[in-house]
């Protein structure tokens, strides 16, 4: 993804050159043809391209809470039936 981007920054920045350079070109032409050709599109690129890792982040931010809530108060993960010692056996009493 980031190859892409950096192979349009680069053609974007020769462009902005070759204006810049031109005997009739200007500098002002230069970067307004940076940005637009350059800047512009290589930000919505990434940023389009960004939206599943943005998505599966607000997901987690939203599964975080629930997580953390079956938590015991003290901070233990245990739920309360785990919470019993195993090493008392249970009696059993006869009739």
């Amino acid at each position: 993804m980031y190859i892409v981007a950096i192979a349009w920054f680069y053609v974007a920045l020769m462009m902005a050159v070759a204006e810049g350079t031109n005997s009739t070109g200007t500098v002002l032409g230069a970067v307004i043809t940076f940005i637009l050709y350059g800047l512009l599109p290589i930000a919505l690129l990434l940023y389009i391209m960004a939206t599943p890792a943005r998505r599966k982040a607000i997901k987690a931010r939203e599964q975080a809470p629930l997580a953390s809530a079956s938590r015991l108060p003290d901070g233990r993960d245990e739920t309360p039936a785990s919470t019993q010692s195993a090493s008392v056996p249970a009696v059993r009493e006869e009739p």
